[in-house]
């Protein structure tokens, strides 16, 4: 699988892109046919306690699927957006099964 992920704001170190990854590689158990994936954290500069902000796109041959989830910590964020992919797959493997 081929890797983008970007920080916008901050400086990600090695234990949060690598959770990332491991989360985003599950997903390969519902869709083995995902070529890569591009993720963005993002900080948001405001007053909100929920400024983490999870962006993944799956790029998977003939559709590319999207989600993305605001929380107070990046593992929650990116949990809820792995959480909204898998059922972007569900539907996906169900659309693909009646044609």
């Amino acid at each position: 699988m081929k890797w983008d992920i970007q920080t916008v704001g901050f400086h990600a170190d090695d234990t949060l892109t690598e959770y990332a990854k491991e989360k985003i590689s599950g997903l390969t158990k519902y869709f083995e046919n995902i070529v890569g994936a591009e993720v963005y954290l993002k900080l948001d500069y405001n007053d909100k306690r929920e400024n983490k902000v999870a962006e993944i796109k799956l790029n998977i041959p003939g559709n590319d699927i999207y989600a993305d989830t605001r929380s107070d910590k990046f593992e929650t964020a990116i949990n809820q957006s792995c959480e909204k992919l898998k059922a972007q797959i569900s539907k996906l493997k169900t659309k693909m099964s009646t044609h």
